[in-house]
């Protein structure tokens, strides 16, 4: 920590001034200074921290996720931890040895005690205001793709500890699933999606729950909207993506949704803070509720699909 001292300037009329002295025959005697009824110069003092993890001027809080807590510091974002913490480090540290784009780069934990990941540019997604374009849909399902294949090798050796899940072995048939890939954990720059963030939701799973999870706000099914595009985005998916088709895709949605919300619950229960923020959007009967109401247009989008 270091200190700077600022000067503050005031009006030229407040400043002290110095004039010369004459006796009467006009003879310069010296000086003689006349002083104003305030102080012309004012002295800061400045404390200038040089600890990343001090939050300063250049810090801020993340918006867009319900469950919060992520803070931007400088080229980072500080997030809090738990006991899932070493998995997800883990489990990015393996992303990145494979080459996966778009993934953040773990830089250690702060004197705070919160995680340290890099800040990824671009902005998000409001999904309740924005429909993505087609052509980002089908980016976000590839990288979702990408993810699937990079981390089909990752298998622990031995149990290890998931938000979702507490302390359980990978079985043999499982991967570890992203578990929140909605488009609020897109970042898009450039009218690309460029990256997928909030990792610590990750753990064991089918990687289906993933696609089927991505389709409720990528599409989206979570909200109305026209079948005919309904129908042309979940083809345009499960092009991309590979290894189902729209029928399959969209029985498999109001389960994993179904599921979300019970996951909710449980953490709520359990006294997860985080999850715990979630009520203050509604949940988990936000989600019970949007999955009823989608279960009604299945028919409708079945249809649509031909």
């Amino acid at each position: 920590m270091s200190a700077a001292l600022t000067e503050h300037p005031v009006a030229p009329r407040d400043r002290a001034r110095r004039a010369r002295r004459y006796d009467g025959r006009r003879r310069f005697t010296g000086w003689r200074c006349f002083v104003p009824r305030r102080f012309d110069v004012t002295i800061s003092l400045v404390l200038v921290c040089h600890d990343d993890s001090v939050p300063r001027d250049d810090s801020e809080v993340l918006k867009g996720g319900a469950v919060g807590g992520a803070t931007r510091v400088g080229r980072t974002v500080r997030r809090p931890v738990g006991p899932w913490t070493p998995a997800v480090h883990e489990l990015l540290e393996h992303l990145r040895s494979r080459g996966l784009r778009g993934v953040p780069e773990v830089q250690g934990i702060d004197d705070d005690g919160r995680e340290i990941l890099t800040y990824l540019e671009g902005r998000g997604v409001p999904v309740d205001d924005e429909i993505v374009l087609d052509a980002v849909l089908e980016e976000a399902g590839q990288w979702l793709r990408d993810f699937h294949d990079a981390v089909d090798d990752f298998r622990p050796d031995g149990p290890r500890f998931w938000r979702q899940t507490g302390e359980v072995e990978l079985e043999p048939d499982q991967i570890i699933c992203h578990h929140d890939p909605g488009a609020y954990n897109w970042i898009i720059q450039s009218g690309h999606f460029v990256a997928m963030v909030d990792w610590d939701m990750a753990g064991p799973g089918d990687p289906l729950q993933d696609l089927a999870f991505l389709a409720w706000t990528g599409v989206p099914l979570y909200r109305e909207i026209p079948v005919e595009g309904v129908a042309r985005r979940l083809d345009l998916l499960c092009e991309v993506y590979g290894e189902c088709g729209p029928f399959t895709l969209l029985d498999r949605v109001a389960e994993r949704m179904t599921l979300a919300s019970e996951r909710i619950a449980a953490g709520i229960e359990r006294g997860d803070e985080g999850l715990a923020n979630l009520q203050k959007v509604g949940e988990p009967q936000r989600t019970r509720d949007r999955v009823a109401a989608f279960r009604e247009r299945i028919p409708a989008i079945q249809a649509a699909l031909g």
